[in-house]
């Protein structure tokens, strides 16, 4: 039953082929009818342009319907054609004899142009090819402005008969008590007092080798003998001056001395000379955020300003500088105090190689400006060297590294005596780079 009673039915609309038609032969081909919202069809009047009943005017709830027109494409009022006739669609590439040809760049229906598709792989290429430039200027940059700052002040070449060179790397580090650049406010604050000059307040020898890397620990207070040296600044040759204090070394003349009487006392030969004082290494622990450590036993002391409880703790610059200071508070003062030093540089190490720091620029840089400014270094000491002794210093408080102190064997005047057996195998360990059995106090 037809809805629309002066609509078509199936039985005026002709002959037809296919399902169900009675006509023998197609009806011929036509042109596509294409869709064409133009103005309503009058009442009475076919779209079709054939003879028969009119169609209902459009009703009250019952949406317009498109019209059909041969030969003529979409029409919505604005001129638009939709390409139907010409065999080119939305999205469609191109004509080609009359039929549809794909195109990978479709023209987007609301431009009069094509768009490309991006070209991913070329845009990744390019982004690294970038990144890895920005990152080799950026390193080089940094290299040469780390370079600049390196305080070159110590000449090894003036130090005289001086022992071979063995097997391995071997470092002087020196923390200094030079109140260089420090304000009556800082001297307050960091409890160092005004003294003119500056003394050796810790020693180290950092061996770095295949076989471990060793941190051996010179008390101060080691009773040594000052041999013949070259003075640094008047290039003449100056007796021996008998058993002293190894600090006083550096009291007398300075780091090239210091390195003199350590390789005359031990047969070990130092390749590279470091120094720090006060103030360069609490700004380093500032710079870095503070160093957390394990202290065993709390402990006071009125004279470097220590007052800690037993813990792990994070220290600031002047609590750092207080803990390896301190010595008053232990009944064996400078050995506990150079235990406490090893175990503190190797926690400021790790704390510095952390991700955090390294992978930060805005606290990696501040902690390398800090450092830097404050370091003194012989004048043969390279970024890789002193990179090769961190790295070192990092790792001595585990896995293979040692951390000790020299051997003692008693005191003699106050002076600590270092045991001379026990000294000359560590030498010739360290000389042929070979595995620490000795063991320090």
């Amino acid at each position: 039953m037809n809805d629309w009673p002066q609509g078509w039915s199936d039985d005026n609309r002709g002959p037809r082929y296919g399902r169900g038609s009675a006509g023998a032969q197609p009806e011929g081909a036509r042109a596509m009818r294409q869709v064409r919202r133009g103005p309503a069809v009058p009442p009475g009047q076919r779209s079709y342009g054939d003879p028969g009943p009119a169609a209902p005017p459009y009703g009250a709830g019952v949406p317009q319907q498109p019209s059909y027109v041969d030969g003529q494409g979409y029409d919505d009022g604005s001129g638009y054609d939709s390409g139907y006739n010409t065999g080119q669609v939305y999205g469609g590439g191109g004509q080609r004899g009359g039929g549809f040809v794909p195109n990978d760049n479709d023209p987007d229906p609301q431009l009069d142009h094509y768009r490309p598709r991006p070209n991913w792989r070329r845009r990744l290429k390019w982004t690294a090819i970038t990144l890895v430039t920005v990152l080799f200027v950026t390193s080089v940059a940094t290299y040469f402005w780390a370079d600049s700052k390196l305080r070159r002040e110590v000449d090894l070449s003036k130090v005289i008969d001086r022992p071979s060179a063995g097997s391995g790397t071997n470092y002087l580090i020196v923390g200094s008590d030079s109140r260089e650049g420090m304000s009556k406010a800082d001297e307050k604050k960091l409890h160092t007092g005004s003294a003119q000059g500056k003394r050796t307040d810790s020693m180290m020898i950092l061996h770095v080798g295949d076989n471990g890397d060793t941190l051996i620990s010179l008390p101060r207070d080691s009773n040594v003998t000052i041999p013949s040296f070259q003075g640094s600044t008047s290039g003449k040759i100056r007796p021996a001056m008998g058993p002293n204090k190894l600090n006083a070394a550096y009291a007398y003349d300075g780091p090239t001395l210091l390195v003199r009487t350590i390789e005359y006392n031990t047969g070990l030969h130092i390749d590279h000379y470091v120094e720090i004082g006060f103030q360069g290494f609490a700004k380093i622990v500032d710079a870095v955020g503070g160093v957390t450590i394990n202290i065993d036993k709390a402990f006071k002391d009125k004279y470097s300003g220590a007052d800690f409880k037993a813990g792990d703790q994070t220290l600031n610059g002047a609590q750092a500088l207080a803990f390896v200071r301190t010595r008053h508070a232990f009944a064996a003062s400078d050995l506990q105090r150079t235990k406490n030093q090893q175990k503190f540089l190797s926690a400021l190490a790790h704390q510095v190689a952390t991700p955090s720091t390294v992978l930060n620029p805005f606290k990696l840089y501040p902690t390398m400006g800090a450092g830097l400014d404050s370091l003194i270094v012989d004048k043969d000491m390279s970024l890789w060297d002193l990179a090769s002794m961190f790295w070192a210093m990092k790792g001595v408080q585990g896995g293979d590294g040692t951390s000790m102190n020299m051997p003692i064997s008693g005191s003699a005047g106050g002076n600590l005596v270092w045991d001379k057996a026990k000294v000359k195998t560590l030498v010739n360990e360290l000389n042929n780079d070979e595995k620490v059995t000795v063991s320090g106090n």
